[in-house]
């Protein structure tokens, strides 16, 4: 299982499993969870490097519409995960 490297605004890194990837409306987005299996956190993260960049940027999705809307693909992506928030 491939996975990404996060760094927050207070320079801590952590390790995410990468669950699936999409990509809607121009932008990428990654499916992650803090454990590669059973009962795990998971986060949607959003590119927002832009398409000259070398290397992606993420960001958590914060939007609550966005989110909603990304969990519920993400979810049909998944047939066998639970997503809730």
């Amino acid at each position: 299982m491939r996975t990404v490297n996060f760094t927050d605004d207070h320079g801590n890194e952590a390790e995410f499993y990468v669950e699936e990837q999409t990509r809607v409306g121009g932008t990428d987005y990654l499916l992650v969870s803090d454990r590669p299996e059973g009962d795990a956190n998971a986060l949607i993260l959003k590119d927002i490097s832009g398409e000259d960049s070398e290397e992606a940027e993420y960001v958590p999705v914060e939007d609550e519409e966005e989110l909603r809307a990304l969990m519920k693909l993400f979810g049909e992506m998944l047939e066998d995960t639970d997503l809730t928030m």
